[in-house]
């Protein structure tokens, strides 16, 4: 058999297994220990084997199989190529760790039973899993629907709370708008034809407004699941209302098959791609950066916070896809596969850290039962596991090397340096002004991230009952582990990761990554002349730097150090108070950014015993377009309402004209 047609089957026999151990958690619904130490970890074993399935197909060609489910005459078709591969390495490698911690975080009593709970996460995996190796838009559409429907049941696992199930109900609602458009993206991509396989997408010829059509229904659908600005605003209300490891998964993985998605569109299904449609994406995803990390520095709820952060780096993603189309639609394919390259690695870093950052903040609400963060702070005495691995995700996520999320925005940016080389001046004056907006976008990810750690786990603790505080347990730890070393792993072997992100590039665009330069300590992704980067060098610098500068002081010092209370600038009554909060974090932002905020005071009077200062910030699209589509919704629902007289006769008037309307048409 095969090797590919192998790796096909040992994913499909993942799938299937996850859907076997989900409905396994119905026998003892109420048991949270056979859930929790038996069906978890089978969970977390069935990742480990999809990323190495997806590993195995990266390299080889394609290979399809046919299911004989479905409708009559409507089976369903599956296929893995390298982009399918990529996308199943991401999901098994996340799924792993966040299953892992899963097993030990999970507990009774909170909300849904540990059975049914179990059910929906594994259905939502095996979803995701179908959704990567469907071959036609029927088998795409129904695991995209399951996708959805699963991941809502998890969002309202606290069913009972208001604002879970109006934050559940917002994602629900905003993934079947994105749904409808994807369903008409894939009859668009027919041509005309009944063929719903993608191969007949191929295959059909399309002219160049139908083909536009499709892309920008596919950017509106997926963009719906990505969070893309303005369809971002169920990201920040879904993700703190699930529970941790469902947000995790949430974002680090379920995100990405809205990326695939627009991959698979975009460079398979669509014939050669319009150089603007390189530049809209391109535009959408930088603003949506710049908007994501704008409202992250002004949140006060560490969930909150993520969630927006998520928006930012999909925006990045995106942007990356974007400056690919662009050269691609230009034939500059070195340069397509750079910034393709960039995409997706970048993807699979915040797979890696975001899934980190999200199950740290679990442990930390757990152990404290809080999630503002203004009640936080001295965490890193009372949970030194979580702290230092959450450190690995933060600086991660701040782009600081030699960890993984410097890799990818630096190849990014590598790639945004190329653009004056594309033959469209209009994009020459434009595309420079993105690479400046990608370094502001950086630079203010650094600086959320040292807010979210800071008040966290630094300076004194804000409530005396931060005190009572735990670490994290063991299979907590060990999820948290497997992460961290997966973002350290990426960050120190580029060139291995490069390797395998060729494959993808050579099936997308014709083209591989020219980095013939590059050795196993060092990454030149075009040319030494222009840029290298050496992880390993670059550590073991930061490590001899330290090293000596510890050497040194205690040469220098050696019997000299005496101990004393810090410097307390004259006032010795210091207490958590003095702490800068997270709102101290944010006002600057709020002053530089005002026209991205709407913000409402409450602002105390003079003869106010206990005066109250607050300031609530607010999205502007919330106000200025789902309020009033809100409205007019309603306002249409009540004059339809209208037309329900109760009398029979007007109804059957009414079902004559829709089908003298429909023959009409028809004719």
């Amino acid at each position: 058999m095969p090797e590919a047609r192998l790796a096909l089957i040992a994913a499909l026999a993942v799938a299937f297994g996850w859907l076997v151990v989900g409905w396994a958690g119905l026998v003892r619904p109420q048991s949270t220990f056979v859930v929790s130490r038996l069906l978890f970890p089978l969970g977390a074993l069935g990742g480990v084997l999809l990323a190495a399935a997806g590993l195995a197909g990266l390299a080889a060609p394609p290979a399809e199989l046919v299911l004989p489910l479905g409708l009559p005459e409507l089976p369903m078709h599956l296929r893995l190529d390298s982009l399918s591969a990529f996308f199943l390495l991401l999901l098994g490698s996340a799924v792993a760790g966040i299953s892992v911690f899963a097993a030990g975080y999970f507990r009774a009593g909170e909300g849904t039973s540990p059975g049914l709970l179990c059910l929906q996460y594994h259905v939502f995996l095996a979803s995701m899993t179908l959704v990567l190796l469907a071959n036609d838009a029927y088998a795409f559409m129904v695991s995209w629907e399951s996708m959805a429907l699963a991941s809502y049941f998890l969002v309202t696992t606290q069913h009972r709370i208001p604002e879970i199930r109006a934050a559940g109900f917002l994602y629900l609602l905003l993934a079947h708008v994105g749904a409808i458009a994807i369903l008409l993206c894939f009859g668009v991509l027919q041509g005309g034809s009944w063929q719903f396989t993608f191969e007949a997408m191929r295959a059909a010829e399309l002219p160049a407004a139908r083909a536009s059509l499709a892309f920008g229904l596919a950017v509106l659908g997926f963009g719906a699941k990505a969070g893309l600005v303005p369809l971002h605003v169920w990201l920040p209300e879904a993700h703190p209302a699930a529970p941790s490891p469902v947000s995790a998964l949430m974002s680090g993985v379920m995100l990405k098959t809205a990326v695939y998605g627009v991959l698979r569109v975009s460079f398979d299904l669509l014939p050669a791609p319009l150089w603007w449609w390189g530049a809209v994406l391109l535009a959408l995803g930088l603003f949506s950066a710049l908007y994501g990390v704008v409202f992250a520095a002004v949140q006060t709820d560490m969930k909150r916070l993520l969630a927006c952060s998520s928006i930012e780096n999909l925006g990045i993603v995106f942007a990356g896809i974007g400056l690919a189309l662009l050269f691609h639609a230009e034939g500059m394919g070195a340069p397509a596969a750079l910034a393709l390259a960039a995409a997706l690695y970048h993807c699979l870093n915040h797979a890696m850290f975001k899934s980190l950052l999200f199950l740290a903040t679990g442990s930390v609400l757990h152990a404290t039962g809080e999630r503002n963060l203004g009640r936080l702070g001295g965490l890193i005495r009372r949970m030194p596991w979580v702290a230092w691995l959450a450190l690995i995700g933060t600086l991660a996520i701040a782009g600081l090397p030699p960890l993984n999320g410097f890799v990818s925005e630096w190849l990014l940016l590598q790639a945004f340096l190329l653009t004056p080389d594309v033959p469209q001046p209009f994009m020459n004056m434009l595309v420079p002004l993105g690479a400046s907006l990608l370094a502001l976008t950086a630079a203010l990810a650094a600086y959320v991230m040292v807010k979210f750690y800071g008040v966290i786990f630094l300076g004194q603790m804000r409530e005396r009952a931060l005190a009572e505080a735990h670490d994290c347990g063991r299979l907590e730890r060990l999820g948290l582990l497997w992460l961290a070393v997966c973002c350290v792993l990426l960050g120190l072997l580029p060139v291995v990761v490069i390797g395998l992100l060729d494959e993808v590039g050579l099936q997308l665009l014709g083209a591989t990554l020219a980095h013939a330069g590059s050795s196993a300590f060092g990454l030149v992704p075009v040319s030494a002349d222009r840029a290298a980067y050496r992880p390993i060098v670059f550590l073991v610098g930061i490590a001899l730097v330290l090293i000596v500068t510890v050497l040194v002081a205690k040469r220098l010092y050696r019997g000299r150090t005496r101990r004393a209370p810090p410097w307390d600038c004259g006032f010795a009554a210091q207490d958590a108070r003095m702490q800068d909060t997270a709102e101290g974090f944010g006002q600057p932002i709020r002053h530089i950014f005002d026209a991205f905020f709407r913000m409402r005071r409450e602002l105390p009077s003079p003869f106010d015993e206990r005066p109250v200062y607050r300031v609530t910030v607010e999205d502007r699209f919330w106000g200025l377009l789902y309020q009033p589509l809100a409205r007019a919704v309603k306002r249409t629902a009540a004059e339809v309402g209208r037309l329900q007289t109760g009398r029979i006769s007007v109804y059957l008037a009414y079902s004559f004209v829709t089908l003298i309307v429909l023959l009409v048409i028809v004719l």
